[in-house]
């Protein structure tokens, strides 16, 4: 598989499916954040399976490159207040 550089932005603000079929994420930018959290997990549609990155905390204005390659999808826990943007491809 080959790994690209650009995606489609997929915006969220709380806890969700950010991609429902495989996909290469390749990272996440956090406009806002007030104590917000964020944890990946490869999976279409719950918070559970393999974690693909563990909680960590997130600072506004922040970008992350979070090159992984996801084989279910992709499954969002934002914790506290965040404005998150994932980037997929």
């Amino acid at each position: 598989m080959i790994y690209s550089n650009t995606g489609a932005p997929v915006n969220k603000t709380a806890t969700g499916v950010v991609a429902t079929a495989s996909a290469q994420l390749i990272g996440v930018f956090c406009a806002s954040s007030s104590s917000g959290t964020l944890k990946l997990y490869d999976n279409a549609s719950a918070a559970s399976g393999t974690v693909v990155v563990n909680t960590f905390s997130l600072t506004a204005a922040t970008f992350y490159p979070i090159p992984a390659s996801l084989a279910n999808g992709l499954h969002a826990t934002i914790g506290g207040t965040a404005d998150v943007t994932f980037f997929v491809a």
